[in-house]
């Protein structure tokens, strides 16, 4: 990650494993990464509002 930031560890919502939160600093993101299912979240800190979602490691079932 470039930019300097704040991190929590909590548990992925996506697969349970322990993930990390990281709050930018100088920035309105929140970002959500999550080592064991590739899940990433970007949320802004002001409005909630979810900027990007991905579950790279997690399968569509066809």
């Amino acid at each position: 990650m470039s930019q300097e930031s704040s991190v929590q560890t909590i548990r992925c919502d996506n697969c349970g494993s322990h993930a990390e939160r990281h709050y930018l600093l100088n920035s309105e993101f929140i970002q959500t990464d999550c080592p064991k299912c590739d899940h990433r979240r970007t949320i802004c800190s002001r409005t909630g509002k979810v900027l990007e979602d991905n579950a790279i490691g997690i399968y569509a079932h066809r």
